[in-house]
């Protein structure tokens, strides 16, 4: 029989000021990180011309970056669980900090290698339990807690997308790497020291829409991996975290392919070179798109918004390759691509909690997260592809595909295999309870 949580005497509950304080400090950890991974785009070519390096050979540092940050996550999502948030915080601010003045002196592609793996694996001790923290203070919010939290990754290298290219081109990008690398770090190592899990008792009870069905069975993170409804979730994953990953790393190059990298827009009053304006809209929209969807989902409920935010994704990708060769074509549809991307960082994990509880969510929602690991070992093949048709119309075409797969799969495979989920789950706590239920098949389901 799928486990069911141990009720501790409920602890008295939290004020909305300690909640939101919890959220605050994660959504800032979040922000210092950020730079780790949507900073790097702007790293890749001076690395490339200082060394002599191809970009293939520099983006696998950045997978490295990804499979380290993604894959550990459910090791150091179980020691959060067990533990608490503040010493795998603490030590991600260490790990990150450390990786980023590895960058600053590495010599080798195999140090970097090494640097990147370091980042990840902080990287993704702060992300999984930011997350994690989010979706445990917030049943009643989770969508818009773990939104607002991972917009803290999504938007946090906006404000330093200029300062770093600056710094860059008047101090290189190894005094940029050891400056940024030691302030980011050393910000998370002291927040926290601030966070803290709830007790039972403490957060107010899950949301009762019908929209948003959540479980009240605790799954233990073996019994989530025997689940046919997970695994549709990570091969959805998979398919909308590859598309997005690509213009993450690629954008530069891109725009540089486009001949649009210096060519200057003016949008909203403002003229900055297409690339740079890209970058940092992106960075915004990509940020904002997490709590705005995650709250979407909260009131239409997850698959809904999933189709909604997937479909437009596919759309964008493909408007950008046919339309984005103009500068401000460029500016605006990489920001349409990163708005509708971003949201898989809060629908997933939200998801994710509502099917299998909260107890273990950071270990749950990190096994989840892998997939963006998995969708990572397909950036480097986006180089491949360019190289060997001379273009990016390919990779364009099969990320768009991706995307629209993913959203027909949220439709017509995810929620009903959901709805049976609930049901069953339901069956099972009449069991528990010694409630003989009517003859349905799904009653002899056992998780474990």
């Amino acid at each position: 029989m799928t486990a069911i949580s141990h009720i501790d005497r409920p602890a008295e509950q939290a004020s909305e000021a300690t909640r939101w304080g919890q959220l605050i400090i994660g959504i800032i950890c979040m922000v210092m990180i950020a730079n780790l991974q949507y900073g790097w785009t702007l790293f890749t070519i001076p690395i490339s011309q200082k060394h002599g390096w191809n970009l293939a050979s520099i983006q696998v540092a950045f997978t490295l970056f990804v499979l380290f940050e993604t894959w550990l996550v459910p090791a150091e999502g179980y020691l959060v669980d067990r533990f608490g948030p503040r010493i795998m915080v603490f030590a991600g601010g260490c790990l990150t900090g450390l990786a980023w003045v590895l960058n600053s002196i590495a010599e080798s592609l195999a140090m970097l290698y090494v640097a990147q793996i370091i980042g990840g694996l902080g990287a993704g001790a702060v992300y999984g339990t930011c997350i994690g923290n989010a979706l445990k203070w917030f049943p009643d919010r989770r969508g818009l807690a773990a939104g607002l939290t991972a917009a803290g990754f999504g938007i946090g290298s906006a404000l330093t997308i200029i300062p770093i290219q600056k710094m860059i081109s008047t101090h290189g990008y190894e005094t940029t790497f050891f400056i940024f690398g030691i302030g980011q770090g050393l910000i998370v190592v002291v927040l926290s020291l601030l966070l803290f899990a709830p007790r039972h008792g403490q957060t107010p009870e899950a949301s009762t829409s019908g929209l948003v069905q959540q479980s009240r069975i605790q799954y233990k993170p073996l019994q989530v991996l025997r689940e046919p409804t997970f695994w549709v979730m990570y091969a959805m994953f998979v398919l909308m975290a590859a598309g997005g990953l690509m213009a993450t790393a690629q954008l530069k190059p891109i725009a540089k392919d486009f001949h649009l990298d210096t060519v200057p827009v003016t949008l909203i009053g403002i003229t900055l070179p297409a690339l740079t304006f890209a970058l940092t809209i992106d960075r915004v929209l990509n940020g904002l798109t997490r709590p705005f969807f995650g709250w979407v989902s909260d009131l239409l409920g997850r698959e809904n918004t999933m189709f909604i935010a997937f479909l437009l994704e596919g759309i964008g990708i493909w408007a950008l390759y046919v339309y984005g060769q103009n500068p401000l074509g460029f500016v605006l549809l990489s920001g349409v691509v990163f708005f509708a991307w971003g949201e898989i960082y809060s629908l997933f994990p939200a998801t994710c909690t509502d099917c299998f509880g909260a107890e273990y969510a950071t270990t749950n929602a990190g096994l989840l997260y892998t997939a963006k690991g998995t969708a990572s070992l397909l950036v480097p093949l986006a180089n491949v592809l360019v190289m060997e048709t001379g273009g990016w119309k390919g990779a364009f075409i099969i990320a768009a595909l991706f995307n629209v797969v993913a959203a027909l799969m949220a439709i017509f495979v995810l929620k009903p295999m959901r709805l049976e989920l609930v049901a069953r789950q339901g069956e099972e706590l009449a069991w528990v309870a010694g409630v003989q239920p009517e003859h349905n098949p799904l009653a002899s389901h056992q998780s474990g």
